[in-house]
C-alpha cells in the first residue's frame, strides 16, 4: 500500500492532479526511498511526498522564469524524480541509522599492561 496518495499531493499543491501521473509519479518515488531504506519507516511519507511535489509541479526542473519585467532565478537542480542529501539523510535518521556514537575498541579480556603499577581498576595516582 503506498505511504502517499494522490489526494495527499494534491492537498499539498493546492490543485487537482492527474490520477495517473500522480500515481506513477508516487510510486516512482517511493522506490528511490526503499533505495536509501527498506522497509521505509514511519514518517517516510513526508520525503515521498516531497519528492512527489518537486516532479509533479516542476518536472522539467526549470530554474528561471520571465514574466514581463518579473525575472526569477533558483538554484540549478537537475530534473526528473531524484532525492537531494537532506531527503536521504532525514529517511536514514527516520530508520535509525546516522547520528552519533561511540566505538571502544579496547577488547573486553584486556588487563593492565605487564609492570602497571597497583590495580587496573584503581588510577596508580590514587594509590
Amino acid at each position: 500500500m503506498p505511504v502517499v496518495t494522490p489526494q495527499d499531493l494534491a492537498d499539498l499543491l493546492g490543485q487537482d492532479v492527474q490520477d495517473d501521473r500522480a500515481r506513477l509519479i508516487i510510486a516512482q518515488a517511493e522506490a528511490l526511498c526503499r533505495a536509501v531504506v527498506t522497509p521505509l519507516p514511519d514518517g517516510a511519507g513526508a520525503v515521498v511526498l516531497s519528492i512527489a511535489a518537486r516532479t509533479y509541479a516542476n518536472p522539467q526542473g526549470l530554474s528561471a522564469e520571465t514574466i514581463g519585467p518579473y525575472q526569477v532565478q533558483r538554484p540549478v537542480t537537475q530534473a526528473g524524480l531524484f532525492l537531494t542529501r537532506d531527503e536521504r539523510r532525514s529517511l536514514r535518521l527516520m530508520a535509525g541509522r546516522g547520528g552519533a556514537f561511540t566505538v571502544d575498541p579496547t577488547p573486553a579480556a584486556a588487563g593492565p599492561p605487564p609492570g602497571y603499577p597497583g590495580s587496573w581498576n584503581t588510577p596508580w595516582w590514587y594509590e
